[in-house]
């Protein structure tokens, strides 16, 4: 049996450093992949580029979450040009910093709240409709490892990816019956995406992340490669009586 379907995969947010080593293993497995990004469309285009070396169809789209119009237009445009939808992944997430609750305005948490509750809400409903018309797919969603031990300063990571966590479980218990699994990947330190920035900009001293690999039981970080690998299993059919789980990938930190 083949690991995909006939169809394509949707990765929201390919064009960074976790979403294009996802595009990569996808395409290596298989799938044809739709990368969206929100302004980087070089990266998009180079993600695109090492998917299709290994002789898949991709394509690229620009799009900006919390616009639900933006999303159904991505849907439609994707299933007119490849056909079948049947995975959507979701590695998009806002650029965050690391504050306390009690430093946080309430304007700062709405704008989060917006963009990665509302705008994965926009998403599903954007493409619930083309799994089932497809007979079934996948969702698989990243999110984090706090959920399970929460790390002081993460709550703006965290809180969003709580509610997103209840969606993907209502997802798959109401949605098996039309063939449609829902998981995630709960992440802990991931040297890729916001990472090195966050680093850069001195949010994570050294102090910080010395405390964090002493955290995880395997004493250092993960790779996008090793994400991508987590979601590149939930998504194919090797995971097809999987649904309605969180596989964390943390090194052992929350254990």
């Amino acid at each position: 049996m083949a690991d995909f379907p006939e169809g394509v995969a949707v990765v929201l947010g390919g064009s960074g450093g976790v979403g294009r080593a996802i595009v990569e293993r996808l395409a290596h497995y298989g799938a044809h992949v739709a990368l969206t990004y929100r302004a980087n469309a070089a990266a998009a285009e180079a993600a695109a580029a090492e998917a299709c070396a290994h002789g898949v169809q991709c394509s690229v789209h620009q799009l900006a979450l919390g616009e639900l119009g933006a999303v159904r237009a991505l849907f439609d445009a994707v299933s007119g040009r490849h056909g079948r939808v049947h995975t959507v992944v979701h590695a998009a997430g806002s650029g965050i910093e690391q504050p306390f609750i009690g430093q946080i305005e309430p304007a700062q948490w709405r704008e989060v709240i917006e963009a990665d509750v509302n705008g994965v809400f926009d998403v599903v409903h954007g493409s619930l409709p083309l799994l089932r018309d497809g007979g079934g797919g996948s969702y698989v969603f990243l999110s984090s490892a706090g959920l399970a031990r929460y790390p002081p300063g993460d709550i703006l990571s965290v809180a969003p990816k709580a509610a997103v966590e209840a969606l993907l479980r209502g997802l798959a218990r109401e949605e098996g019956r039309h063939g449609i699994r829902a998981n995630s990947v709960a992440l802990g330190v991931i040297e890729a995406g916001m990472f090195p920035r966050l680093v850069e900009a001195g949010h994570l001293t050294p102090a910080w992340l010395e405390a964090a690999r002493k955290n995880a039981a395997l004493r250092r970080f993960g790779t996008a490669r090793e994400v991508a690998e987590a979601v590149a299993f939930l998504a194919s059919s090797r995971a097809s009586y999987v649904t309605g789980q969180r596989l964390l990938l943390d090194g052992g930190y929350s254990i």
